[in-house]
């Protein structure tokens, strides 16, 4: 089984690579982030990607994630979701048996670095409460935070920018720490210039001076499982370059179509308001 996951930087300039790399590497559940597109917006060749079972959750210009499932590997449509923390249409999840895959766009936090740091509290909570209940997790996408020092060229270290503050840092290294590990790392584990995410100025992708802000996290039942986990310098348009995970065997056998989700609740009405469905005299 092989999965994909890539931050395109807008679906509509990427559309043509995306089906190149469809085509190339044929992954079994493909990830996508920062899609920048309400799903009408999505171009038709990709919003019914040919032989998978889709989503697409964004708005237009900003922010969206995306997932899709090869109807090879998974026969039955798949009952998508969205945790209660979804901020600006970043996360979308899908729970196929025991297993719950992930495609998330963490806030790079520029703009609102509160907001940033309570996205990744409420996945710390998320992540323990599914593992507490023993739920295989499979965690793919930009999470916007370089782990470790060595997770970004010398030249742009920083501890003080946002993505590499220890704050920051000590909030992905708990959410890992639930049991989670970290792909591309335990398959790399020397590489000190294992990077994802290049600004798109001064040739700096051709050169490699770059940051890691894409993973593949997975329980360490999952991870036990995978062959390999490689980042994809070379491919593509984008300021991101795609990170794939190959496992040796399916992760999941699909015997029987998922219920759907249930509906997300009402929010409240604003305070001194009655709601319309509300009958007490």
């Amino acid at each position: 089984m092989k999965i994909s996951t890539w931050n395109v930087n807008g679906i509509r300039a990427r559309e043509a690579q995306v089906l190149d790399w469809v085509e190339r590497e044929h992954p079994d559940i493909l990830c996508l982030q920062e899609i920048k597109a309400s799903p009408e917006d999505v171009p038709p060749t990709l919003c019914a990607l040919e032989g998978y079972w889709c989503t697409w959750h964004g708005h237009k210009g900003y922010s969206g994630v995306a997932m899709h499932l090869a109807r090879s590997a998974f026969p039955f449509a798949p009952a998508f979701g969205h945790p209660d923390f979804d901020h600006e249409n970043r996360i979308v999840t899908v729970d196929i048996e025991d297993l719950t895959v992930a495609s998330i766009y963490v806030p790079n936090g520029n703009k609102d670095y509160p907001a940033k740091l309570r996205f990744l509290e409420a996945l710390d909570g998320y992540v323990a409460d599914a593992h507490a209940r023993g739920r295989r997790l499979v965690l793919c996408g930009d999470l916007n935070v370089a782990l470790a020092d060595r997770d970004v060229h010398p030249k742009l270290r920083k501890p003080t920018q946002i993505g590499q503050t220890p704050e920051e840092q000590a909030l992905l290294a708990r959410i890992i720490d639930h049991g989670l590990v970290d792909l591309l790392r335990r398959h790399h584990p020397d590489d000190d210039r294992l990077f994802t995410w290049w600004a798109p100025w001064r040739n700096l992708r051709e050169r490699n001076i770059g940051w890691r802000l894409d993973y593949v996290l997975a329980s360490a039942a999952v991870a036990a499982r995978a062959t390999a986990c490689d980042a994809d310098r070379g491919f593509g348009t984008s300021d991101h370059g795609p990170v794939t995970a190959v496992f040796d065997a399916p992760l999941v056998t699909m015997t029987a179509a998922p219920p759907p989700p249930p509906p997300r609740p009402e929010p409240p009405p604003p305070p001194g308001q009655l709601s319309l469905f509300d009958q007490r005299k």
